[in-house]
C-alpha cells in the first residue's frame, strides 16, 4: 500500500491513534520562539492535534495536510480551513508566518526533495521565525530511505542528514537537534527533533 493511499484508506484509524498524544513537552520547545498571537503555519497536519492545540493558545493557525481525508479530520477537529496540499506544491502565504510545525510530516518527502521542500517552507517564513521539524532516527551507515510494514515511504533523519538538507537556505541562523522516545510511548521507536531558526 502506498503512503497516499494508506492515509485516505486509515485515516480514522490514525485520527484516533494520533490526537490524543500529549505533545506540550515538544510544544515547549517551539513556542517560546514565537511572539504572543503569532501566526503559525501547521505544515502536514495529519488529523490536526496540534493546529487546534496551537488555536487554544491563542496563535493564528493555518494548516494543510496532502491527505484529503485527514485535512477533512483536521478541520473538523481543529476548527480551522485546513487546506489540501503538500510540501512541494506548498502556495506561497498572503503573508510570512512566525512559526512553521512539520512534526512527523517531512519524514514522507523524498531524500531529494528534502533541500526543495525545506525551501518552499523557508519562503514562508519571516525573518526571525522558526521552524520545527521530525524525521524517525536514522543511521548514517543504512539508506535514508524505507518503507515501513504498513507500505508508507519514509526518509530517516540525522543531524548529517538534516545539515545537508538545510545548507542552502539564505538567513539561517542556527539549527539546534535532539533526540526523544516516541511521545506515543511506542517502544524502540526514536525520533530526531530540529529548530531550525531564520536570522
Amino acid at each position: 500500500m502506498a503512503t497516499p493511499s494508506y492515509y485516505r484508506q486509515q485515516a480514522q484509524a490514525y485520527a484516533q491513534a494520533t490526537q490524543g498524544v500529549d505533545m506540550a513537552a515538544l510544544h515547549a520547545r517551539f513556542t517560546p520562539h514565537l511572539p504572543p498571537g503569532g501566526r503559525v503555519l501547521d505544515a502536514g497536519c495529519g488529523a490536526g492535534r496540534d493546529a487546534r492545540a496551537f488555536a487554544a493558545m491563542g496563535y493564528q493557525v493555518a494548516a494543510f495536510d496532502a491527505s484529503p481525508e485527514l485535512a477533512a479530520i483536521a478541520s473538523a477537529h481543529s476548527g480551522l480551513a485546513v487546506q489540501v496540499a503538500d510540501f512541494l506544491t506548498l502556495p506561497t502565504p498572503d503573508a510570512p508566518f512566525d512559526g512553521i510545525w512539520a512534526c512527523a510530516s517531512l519524514l514522507h518527502v523524498p531524500q531529494a526533495d528534502q533541500p526543495l521542500a525545506w525551501a518552499r517552507l523557508w519562503q514562508a517564513l519571516r525573518p526571525g521565525g522558526v521552524v520545527y521539524a521530525s524525521y524517525k532516527l536514522g543511521d548514517d551507515a543504512l539508506p535514508a530511505e524505507r518503507m515501513d510494514e504498513l507500505g508508507r515511504a519514509f526518509t530517516d533523519g540525522t543531524p548529517e542528514r538534516l545539515a545537508r538538507w538545510v545548507r542552502g537556505l539564505a538567513d539561517l541562523a542556527r539549527v539546534d537537534t535532539w533526540v526523544t522516545g516516541d511521545q506515543g510511548e511506542r517502544a524502540g521507536v526514536m525520533w530526531l527533533n530540529v529548530l531550525v531558526i531564520k536570522a
